[in-house]
């Protein structure tokens, strides 16, 4: 005989009478606040009654989509074909296993609730509101992710001796100097056409403040705003050197300023970015109390098609049985890598599209450290440092201040050439080589680590790829994508103009939600 768990009875309500009739069970139970309310959307209640979506994706977007359509009466199907939900949410944890084809990584962190990590998604703007509204309505608590940390690194191996440079002292030095030069040009009439006599005069004050210019010379000669020799504050007695500036020829010779300089001005890394506390799989892990019973793990889709009334998708089931189901629309989140080798109708506009659609190989990897050195030894509390090695990236926790241990992402990597690389590697070759590279801006960081897990996308059966790539014929193929074929509609980050952020996969839910509920009514 079954037993008859929360799960069972869940699904067994939604199917008989409906996932308004679930959710409400679950409010009974105290599974879900019954005062919970998402970001506005028009989709009326009820106005789904008698009419199906299949829903081909369990991630971020698949899941708004469900949840919303369960809310105005639809009947939703979910088929995801991993075992868990989130799609790229991915949080780990120690006990947990990971597996990208052939190779198995246990993580191996202790079991804390701060040591984990985010291998997918990891930060939230403070302007991603539709997210955001989720976050609230659904009662998860956030915390600030600290994104830009001057007490922390910039390395290029091949400038300043190949030491590491606090970030406070690069952009201080950077600063001061363009504020020189500026300064110098305007002062001896190089801008007089430009600028009135006041508009000169102002122009120099702001710059002398700027830039931290000294004296009637205009001259960058260095600033406490970089820090003191030996130390980050003036002390004590509030003496001390400031900082010798840097040779500004060999800052314009290193790759600090490429983009790495005005990293925090790009607008998704504006301050203040969040994170839910306990890890980022917080979002799906909410979604799921709520309309979990939807969702049919471990089914891969065969075949997508239509019939004269909608759609007929023909998949895998956990079970290893072929089954079909059909809808009167489809929402298909399915990565372009993947979806483009699963049979279908699509228009062949459409399958150019999803044929053009490039993901990027991003590799991350995470260290467990016995102690947390980067704030004892360096003070380094949260944000990022940024080498020329292939790591590209060490991130430092913005959670566990103080603890004992320490969970450090030590390479977030994006670009082509070094994703690939460490996509080739095995799992301990990847952790070597990122302790290698990690040595060059922490001496002694391989020996304060006790373990690491890695996570190459591109080598995820259910992934190839992290997000969209950003080139031309990219977001060209994402603006075929954005309008329906016939029934079936896309959605997820890959289709929008924020690719790989959970932003951008609950806008083309919200999108697609729009176009399925105008056709259904015109109808």
């Amino acid at each position: 005989m079954q037993r008859i768990t929360r799960r069972f009875l869940l699904r067994a309500i939604g199917t008989a009478a409906g996932s308004a009739a679930a959710y409400r069970t679950m409010e009974a139970l105290g599974i879900v606040a019954a005062s919970a309310k998402t970001p506005e959307l028009d989709l009326p209640a009820g106005s789904g009654q008698g009419k199906r979506v299949v829903i081909l994706g369990a991630g971020i977007a698949g899941l708004v989509a469900a949840w919303e359509l369960s809310q105005a009466g639809w009947d939703c199907v979910v088929l995801e074909a991993s075992g868990r939900v989130g799609g790229r949410n991915l949080t780990v944890r120690g006990g947990d296993v990971l597996h990208e084809g052939a190779l198995r990584q246990e993580v191996c962190f202790d079991q804390k609730d701060h040591l984990y990590a985010n291998l997918g998604p990891a930060r939230i703007p403070h302007h991603h509101r539709a997210l955001l509204g989720y976050c609230k309505a659904f009662g998860i608590e956030l915390e600030v992710f600290t994104n830009d940390n001057r007490g922390a690194l910039f390395h290029d191996s091949r400038a300043f001796a190949g030491k590491p440079i606090r970030a406070r002292h690069v952009m201080t030095d950077v600063r001061g100097y363009v504020a020189e030069l500026l300064a110098k040009a305007v002062d001896r009439g190089a801008l007089d056409r430009e600028l009135t006599a006041e508009d000169k005069e102002r122009i120099l004050k702001m710059l002398q403040e700027f830039g931290g210019l000294k004296g009637d010379g205009l001259a960058y000669e260095g600033s406490s705003r970089a820090g003191y020799r030996g130390r980050g504050n003036a002390g004590l007695a509030g003496g001390g050197e400031p900082e010798t500036p840097l040779d500004f020829r060999e800052l314009l010779t290193s790759d600090f300023w490429e983009y790495k300089l005005h990293f925090s001005q790009f607008l998704n890394q504006n301050p203040t970015l969040f994170q839910p506390i306990g890890g980022m799989d917080a979002i799906p892990k909410a979604f799921e109390r709520r309309i979990g019973h939807l969702v049919r793990l471990g089914c891969h889709v065969q075949q997508l098609g239509r019939t004269n009334t909608g759609v007929r998708i023909t998949f895998r089931n956990a079970q290893g049985t072929t089954e079909a189901i059909e809808g009167d629309f489809a929402i298909c989140t399915i990565p372009t890598p993947v979806l483009k080798h699963i049979p279908n109708d699509f228009s062949s506009r459409t399958q150019h599209a999803i044929q053009s659609l490039e993901f990027v190989e991003s590799v991350k990897i995470a260290f467990q450290a016995r102690r947390r050195f980067w704030e004892e030894d360096q003070a380094i509390y949260g944000g990022i440092s940024w080498t020329d090695q292939d790591i590209t990236q060490i991130w430092y926790p913005a959670n566990g201040y103080h603890r004992e241990k320490g969970v450090v992402l030590g390479a977030y990597i994006w670009d082509r050439e070094p994703g690939l690389r460490y996509s080739e590697m095995t799992g301990a070759q990847r952790l070597e080589r990122a302790l290698a590279e990690g040595e060059k801006l922490h001496p002694g960081y391989t020996a304060e680590m006790e373990c690491g897990v890695s996570r190459a996308w591109l080598n995820v059966p259910l992934q190839k790829g992290a997000w969209a790539r950003e080139t031309g014929p990219v977001e060209e193929a994402a603006a075929v994508l954005r309008e329906p074929d016939g029934p079936f509609y896309f959605a997820g980050s890959q289709i929008t103009a924020l690719p790989g952020w959970q932003e951008g996969a609950v806008l083309s839910a919200h999108g697609a939600l729009h176009g399925i509920h105008h056709r259904s009514v015109a109808r």
